[in-house]
């Protein structure tokens, strides 16, 4: 039987290791979409290229803020009221 105040690991966060191949691999995609922006820009003729160029030129600004976004996992588990608000006391009286 779980104790009622039993931590859930569900929601833990993954492993430093894990995060910064999450974060690469996110940034590797972003900068690949830019290298394909300022490629097809040479190549399309007309207003879209100036988009494909905007588009390359700002990408690197949203690529590390999506990049560097936290996990936000949540699976929906709260405690109830007052299981994390224990004390710790020295066991003695004269405090």
């Amino acid at each position: 039987m779980a104790k009622p105040d039993a931590v859930r690991i569900t929601t833990a966060r993954s492993s430093a290791a894990e995060d910064m191949r999450s974060r690469q691999r996110r940034y590797a995609w972003s900068m690949s979409i830019r290298l394909v922006c300022f490629i097809a820009a040479v190549f399309v003729p007309g207003p879209m290229r100036w988009v494909l160029v905007v588009a390359a030129v700002f990408l690197p600004l949203f690529a590390v803020v999506v990049a560097n976004a936290n996990d936000q996992r949540d699976d929906g588990f709260t405690l109830p009221p007052g299981a994390g608000a224990h004390e710790l006391t020295s066991g003695s009286d004269d405090e």
